[in-house]
């Protein structure tokens, strides 16, 4: 566990002032400990969410079954302990007792049984990832649960953890109306409460004082929206704040300077990729797809763009991610990008520095997206690097949502080539990269699987690592799915990133999950 033992100038002083302003008026007394974010959670509903704001948020109001420590191992949250028949078919939890959500109502197995339930028979944003798993959930005795699966499913356990397994408090779900205002008035079992919500503004949580591991030290938690850089960094030097996430890396030198702050680079499970549609008439050869690969230098992305705060990676998982295996992957190499290309028919019979075949050029777009700094600096280099082997590589930038229809697309109507992606798999189990990003069933629009890729010996290995309960024999399926990609290369991985966090060194006991959030529970204290 970590234990944290000038227009843009104006504008972060003005947003420190409102910082203080809030707080002043809100708060009476006793410790308070608030975090600046980038972004706002949109809901207080586990089962209905999808952004990491909202879900940092959900586990200081909810618990889980079971939950993750800082290696995304699982371990138990609110059972104690679980046993699976040889068939991994069925599940059985054995519960906590003496514990009660923040209405007073206990916590059960009916408890556990209502809320998959209602996930279950919903149309919420997480109904997908348990309905096509779970068949029923039965109550055996008050203190024990048994889940009954569809079919064997070697991550259960990894999705249990996900931030959609939180409990809601029965009362509420069964009650029509406290389970529609559920994400904006919550009730779990967990060491904070919601105080009070400004939209836009901020989310301030209070102590849970009879939480049933002890009440906890922090008397109020304080969320605040705060989307420019500039101001977070400010507001952690200034003390408005106590901990500022997402810093950008030309702060960080400064920052940990400080002797007021804890400067953390923390690990991320993150990837970043060159998402390339297999179906594209240019780039449906694999040796174009392999030519891209070699053209692009990595190393130096992440030494100059990102100053050293990532690493490259070889595989679609990063490497704390259940399910991961070191695989040979490719190096910066232009000369044989080139190589490739000349073999595969594509010359600069001009001489204008384009390749060209049968008439046409290396023409590939390469779309992208203007929500932070990085999403334009990094497809600018790429774009350099493959221009420089012969491609023809242009770069459209559209706004969020612009690029998430136009990516959406099914393949009949999809005109994407290149397209610039993340993807951090919030189970922490590799299922949740290769299933959806590259199985041949999750093509666009039914799931992520952007590049319209498949290949039957990668589907086979992704459902051995889908049904298995043996994590070895998981781990080598994945492996040899990653090899094929690796020379396939629907997405071309170019590196997980660092997580840059700064703390307030007043901090005591303060968690911080790779899932790019942390954790403030009943322990954690501020001096």
């Amino acid at each position: 566990m970590l234990r944290i033992g000038r227009k843009g100038l104006l504008l972060a002083l003005l947003t420190a002032l409102a910082a203080t302003s809030f707080t002043a008026a809100a708060f009476g007394g006793g410790k308070e400990l608030v975090i600046a974010k980038s972004r706002e959670a949109l809901a207080l509903d586990p089962q209905d969410i999808s952004d990491t704001p909202s879900e940092e948020i959900n586990h200081a109001i909810y618990e889980g079954l079971v939950t993750f420590d800082e290696e995304l191992n699982v371990v138990p949250m609110l059972a104690k302990e679980w046993s699976h028949s040889e068939d991994g078919l069925e599940w059985t939890f054995k519960l906590k007792e003496g514990i009660a959500f923040h209405s007073g109502t206990p916590f059960d197995a009916e408890a556990v049984k209502v809320n998959f339930d209602r996930i279950l028979n919903g149309k919420y944003k997480r109904t997908s990832l348990y309905a096509p798993v779970i068949k029923e959930v039965s109550v055996v005795d008050d203190h024990t649960v048994k889940f009954t699966l569809k079919e064997s499913f070697g991550p259960f356990l990894n999705v249990l953890a996900h931030t959609a397994g939180l409990i809601l408090d029965p009362s509420y779900v069964q009650d029509p109306k406290k389970n529609e205002s559920i994400k904006h008035r919550p009730s779990g079992t967990g060491p904070f409460m919601l105080d009070e919500w400004e939209q836009g503004d901020y989310i301030a949580l209070k102590a849970n004082k009879k939480y049933w591991q002890g009440k906890p030290k922090i008397d109020r938690l304080v969320f605040r929206t705060v989307p420019e850089d500039s101001a977070r960094a400010m507001m952690i030097e200034t003390g408005e704040v106590d901990i500022a996430e997402q810093i950008p890396p030309t702060d960080v030198e400064r920052l940990g300077k400080n002797k007021r702050i804890d400067m953390k680079v923390l690990p991320s499970i993150v990837v970043q990729f060159v998402g390339v549609n297999c179906q594209n008439e240019v780039l449906k050869d694999p040796a174009v797809r392999r030519a891209l690969a070699y053209s692009i230098d990595r190393q130096a992305i992440c030494d100059k763009i990102l100053l050293g705060y990532a690493e490259p990676v070889n595989s679609m998982v990063a490497p704390l991610v259940n399910g991961y295996s070191e695989v040979p992957g490719f190096a910066y190499d232009p000369e044989k990008a080139k190589a490739i290309l000349e073999e595969a028919g594509w010359t600069d019979s001009d001489g204008d520095g384009i390749r060209d075949k049968d008439g046409k050029k290396l023409t590939v777009e390469f779309w992208t997206h203007g929500r932070d700094t990085l999403s334009l600096k990094v497809p600018q280099a790429v774009q350099s690097f493959a221009s420089a082997v012969g491609f023809d590589c242009q770069m459209k930038v559209m706004d969020w949502g612009a690029f998430l229809a136009a990516t959406r697309k099914p393949v009949e109507e999809s005109t994407s080539q290149l397209m610039w992606l993340g993807w951090s798999p919030s189970t922490g189990d590799a299922d949740w990269v290769y299933r959806p990003l590259v199985h041949s069933d999750y093509w666009q629009p039914k799931g992520p699987n952007r590049p319209f890729y498949s290949n039957e010996t990668v589907d086979e290995n992704i459902m051995v690592g889908f049904h298995s309960v043996d994590q070895d024999e998981r781990r080598e399926a994945y492996r040899k799915a990653q090899e094929i990609l690796n020379q396939e290369l629907p997405w071309i991985p170019l590196y997980t990133r660092k997580t840059l966090h700064a703390f307030s060194k007043k901090l005591e006991n303060v968690e911080y999950l790779p899932l790019d959030f942390v954790v403030i529970s009943h322990e954690t204290d501020k001096k």
